[in-house]
């Protein structure tokens, strides 16, 4: 095994693109589940799906969905560091990740698609147990392949540039995983003129989706080899020393604490955008996956000027200005359906407006982290990556869960057509969680992060 950098062949780039397809085969998956699940079980009376789930409210602000969400997070708490330890630790001789990965990634495709094949076809509480049931499954397997494979990034890459590189062709991916799972109502919709239900369409193109997730997923874990290519001697650190060294890094805190607000903000829209097209825009639902994916194309348009513009630049002031556009887009989402201008340019113009944070937030953050890892690395001679991942993937899933439940909390005050407060109340939370996370990243001192990395190097 190569015991430095300088003994590492130079990284090709049939193994970046093999991470970044299992990138998009895990965005596909996780997409899925924050764009159609409070959908599919708490539909707006025009989507023609039963509504699966009660949606009464009880202790005044909880309900069915909120409830689900939390419990599936309760997995996460103890899944990620667990996986993260054992993963940093492994002497596996396929390396740290890999073997974790080719674990997760059959079990996690099958639980999404059973999250939308519940027992009874109509509301029941049946249909509860089975969402809390699936979810243990679901999230642990998740875990186990999310975690190495975000950690990856941090393996493989070996500079500065090399790990935005790899970020950036990670996030295109991530991108092109967002569209598929979008395509899934479109999916629905021609399935249904074959004879089948609305919910059977719906079910059988989830299926057919997690099948072709499953698949990208499995790809790094078959064309990567992990000993030749990363750096991967495993960490001697105990659990408690590497959490606390992790929580306690005085650059990861601010990062940590913007990304929270970041995710939490983006679950919103995801979870909005079906409500946001047939309820405030009163436009079919089959417009999601095109809209989707002209974000998705937009946003990579940007990718090359946002790679350069970092390498150049500052990281850290993309970022702040990313989370002020996006507060900008929520103020409009506030408003849909009353501009001036048909609904569809206005669809067009919010989806316009966010390819543009959008760009910048999924690129950029991850290589932050990987840069916040690898000083870690390079000052305490211990790598721990997959213990920074697991902390922000810990804090992504708390975070989404935030989102879903602000969201299904906003539907109680309405999410039908002519009966909409819940649903631009969305855009009032996305607003105030955007601007606290420009705010919130203001701190992350990336001057010194970038000094301390340069003069560790030059001794080495």
């Amino acid at each position: 095994m190569p015991s430095s950098d300088q003994d590492l062949e130079p990284l090709p780039r049939r193994v970046v693109l093999g991470l970044s397809v299992g990138h998009g085969g895990m965005s596909i998956l996780i997409n899925l589940l924050g764009i159609l699940l409070v959908f599919f079980y708490l539909p707006p009376e025009s989507a023609g799906l039963p509504q699966l789930v009660t949606d009464k409210t009880f202790f005044v602000v909880l309900n069915a969905i909120v409830v689900i969400a939390a419990a599936g997070r309760l997995t996460d708490a103890i899944s990620d560091p667990l996986i993260a330890i054992f993963s940093d630790r492994s002497n596996h001789k396929l390396g740290r990740r890999i073997p974790f990965m080719r674990l997760g990634a059959i079990p996690a495709a099958i639980a999404t698609f059973l999250m939308f094949t519940p027992p009874v076809g109509s509301e029941s509480g049946w249909n509860i147990l089975w969402l809390l049931a699936i979810q243990i499954i679901l999230y642990t397997a998740l875990t186990a392949y999310v975690t190495p494979a975000f950690s990856l990034v941090a393996d493989l890459g070996r500079t500065a540039n090399e790990r935005l590189d790899l970020a950036t062709w990670t996030s295109v991916f991530w991108g092109l995983g967002i569209v598929v799972a979008a395509m899934t109502p479109f999916l629905s919709t021609m399935l249904e003129k074959t004879g089948l239900s609305t919910i059977r369409s719906w079910q059988v193109s989830v299926g057919m989706v997690c099948v072709v997730a499953v698949v990208a997923m499995l790809v790094p874990t078959i064309t990567i080899d992990e000993p030749r290519w990363a750096r991967s001697q495993p960490s001697a650190v105990p659990f408690r020393q590497a959490a606390s060294t992790v929580l306690g890094n005085e650059f990861f805190r601010y990062y940590l604490a913007a990304d929270f607000a970041y995710f939490s903000g983006l679950m919103i829209i995801q979870t909005g955008l079906l409500y946001y097209v047939t309820v405030l825009l009163e436009l079919n639902e089959v417009l999601t996956a095109p809209l989707l994916l002209l974000m998705v194309i937009a946003s990579m348009g940007l990718y090359p000027i946002v790679n350069r513009t970092a390498k150049q630049r500052s990281g850290k002031q993309l970022v702040i200005f990313a989370f002020l556009v996006s507060t900008i887009d929520f103020l409009g989402v506030i408003f849909l359906g009353q501009y001036p201008v048909p609904n569809w340019v206005q669809a067009i113009g919010v989806i316009l407006i966010f390819s543009i944070p959008f760009a910048i937030l999924s690129v950029l953050p991850q290589w932050i982290l990987s840069d916040i890892a690898e000083h870690a690395s390079q000052t305490s001679g211990d790598s721990m990556a997959a213990m920074f991942f697991a902390a922000r993937t810990s804090i992504q899933k708390i975070s989404q869960t935030v989102g879903v439940i602000l969201f299904a909390l906003l539907t109680s005050f309405g999410r039908d057509v002519g009966d909409d407060l819940g649903i631009r109340l969305s855009g009032a939370a996305g607003v105030v969680l955007y601007f606290s996370a420009a705010m919130l990243f203001r701190n992350y001192d990336e001057d010194k992060l970038k000094a301390e990395l340069a003069e560790v190097s030059s001794a080495a």
